[in-house]
């Protein structure tokens, strides 16, 4: 079957302690995996902006110790801080992941957490 390469994007909110952070990273990565149907071997990378009042542990890392269900080891993964915009969001992981899958998919986006209001046109 003919792939090709997507962009598939999320967010989370979190609160600023290193165990909120680990469990809603690895909880928005875990559902966007499963909704996309992402296998280890489709991944190119992942990228993680991350806002700059939540600054105790970055997801990257997070995600990396904070699940087993997938392993990442081999995945890269990079972080970098959101700029500084204001009325955005405050407390707020966001995601965009780089994988391949079939031509004929449609990208599914996760937005949990409080992440949803970043993209209210996506409500289900």
């Amino acid at each position: 079957m003919p792939q090709r390469l997507f962009a598939i994007r999320g967010a989370t909110g979190s609160e600023n302690d290193s165990e909120s952070i680990r469990k809603n990273v690895c909880q928005m990565c875990l559902k966007l995996f499963s909704e996309n149907h992402l296998t280890q071997k489709d991944f190119v990378s992942i990228q993680f902006t991350i806002t700059e009042d939540l600054n105790v542990l970055n997801p990257a890392a997070a995600l990396r110790k904070g699940q087993s269900e997938f392993d990442v080891s081999t995945i890269p993964l990079f972080c970098s801080q959101e700029p500084k915009i204001t009325g955005s969001p405050e407390k707020m992981i966001r995601i965009l992941v780089t994988a391949y899958m079939p031509e004929q998919s449609v990208p599914v986006p996760v937005y949990i957490n409080g992440g949803e209001k970043l993209r209210p046109d996506l409500k289900k």
